[in-house]
């Protein structure tokens, strides 16, 4: 049933911010387990709150996950048809395969399994899925945990099923997640011949200088959870394409992933310090996208490592490294999160796929981290 569902779910072409009834999909399986159904939506974003309560009182265990997936790229450099999902090999191929419709898979045959073989259990099980997770995620997740917060519900532990693993699955979870912070830069010039140069500021010489420190420039050294905070240019354009005009502005876009031993107003400040050195007229607009996070210890952290040694027995590492999700947003309200998914080796890439054996493995973890946490065995 996992394969079979993951594959039902990657032909549906889910291009963020669009679900295209993947969650309609997930909310039948979850009725069919007495699940109560909320669907929130908020503009052009489907989100999903389904909640299944135990015999007993105790705290809420939600699985976060998203059914947005970004855009293919080049058909024709495909195998095959990236919303036709194909299994070869033993690897199931398909946009949306690893990151993350085989984990919401996963989830619910997890679920499903620990459900039949517990008739009673403590607190509650949840699912939170959004549509807008790939794209500006201002829609998704974050709106459903302010309509949480607002309605006093507090979510105890999170299990989101973001593709965590490396090289085999469970070698690698997350704990947390570098803080994002984003900007696009203006150097303004005077645009002019490049014949007369005497009469133009040209934005691309005036910048270099500051563009070279910026992107040399040490922001910190980490610390025992995360790596040293990087700063990464993106994007840099000036000019209309001829060899004879000196442009009057050059554009360029970067991106911070940065440690707790930073901030990101400290970041914007020695930003716009280091620009200031070089008397140079710009502007920069700052978008963050979202702050750092970790779990400290906990009993969701040893029972998912609890589980992946007892289903798969391998060790398996803490880690804070990778993009964004949409842990992000849950953390802060005091929940305990950890990311638990398949490779991450083919996501986002031409021909996305993933190990069906993971999959059936990675149904099972979720079912025993269940297991562990809301019952006394």
């Amino acid at each position: 049933m996992t394969l079979s569902l993951t594959q039902e779910l990657i032909s549906k072409k889910s291009i963020s911010p669009s679900d295209k009834g993947c969650q309609q999909l997930l909310a039948s399986y979850l009725t069919d387990m007495g699940f109560t159904i909320e669907h929130m939506p908020f503009d052009d974003v489907s989100n999903l709150w389904a909640t299944r309560q135990g015999s007993t009182p105790g705290g809420i265990l939600a699985f976060a996950g998203h059914t947005d997936v970004v855009p293919p790229g080049p058909l024709d450099e495909w195998q095959s048809d990236p919303f036709i999902p194909v299994i070869k090999d033993n690897l199931l191929f398909g946009r949306g395969a690893a990151d993350m419709k085989g984990s919401l898979a996963a989830m619910i045959t997890g679920i499903k399994r620990f459900l039949d073989q517990n008739s009673k259990f403590s607190g509650t099980i949840a699912m939170l899925i959004t549509s807008d997770e790939e794209a500006n995620a201002i829609n998704g997740t974050i709106k459903v945990v302010q309509e949480l917060i607002t309605r006093k519900t507090h979510i105890n532990w999170c299990i989101v099923g973001e593709p965590s693993s490396a090289k085999e699955l469970g070698d690698v979870i997350r704990i947390g997640r570098r803080g994002s912070l984003s900007g696009n830069l203006r150097v303004i010039g005077r645009q002019g011949h490049v014949a007369y140069p005497q009469d133009a500021i040209n934005p691309i010489h005036i910048a270099m200088p500051a563009l070279q420190e910026l992107s040399s420039e040490t922001w910190d050294e980490g610390n025992e959870f995360f790596p040293a905070t990087t700063m990464q240019f993106s994007n840099i354009h000036a000019g209309g394409g001829v060899n004879n005009v000196i442009p009057s502005v050059l554009e360029a876009m970067f991106n911070f992933r940065y440690s707790t031993e930073t901030s990101a107003e400290e970041l914007k400040a020695r930003t716009e310090e280091i620009l200031k050195k070089y008397n140079i007229e710009f502007e920069v607009e700052w978008r963050l996208s979202g702050e750092p996070f970790i779990t400290h210890g906990g009993e969701l952290i040893s029972a998912v490592q609890a589980s992946i040694k007892n289903c798969l027995n391998i060790e398996t590492e803490l880690s804070t490294s990778g993009g964004t999700s949409d842990g992000r947003f849950i953390a802060p309200t005091g929940t305990q999160v950890v990311e638990l998914g398949p490779s991450n080796k083919s996501i986002h890439k031409i021909n996305e796929c993933v190990d069906t054996k993971d999959l059936l493995n990675l149904s099972r973890l979720y079912t025993n981290i269940l297991q562990r946490m809301l019952t006394n065995v």
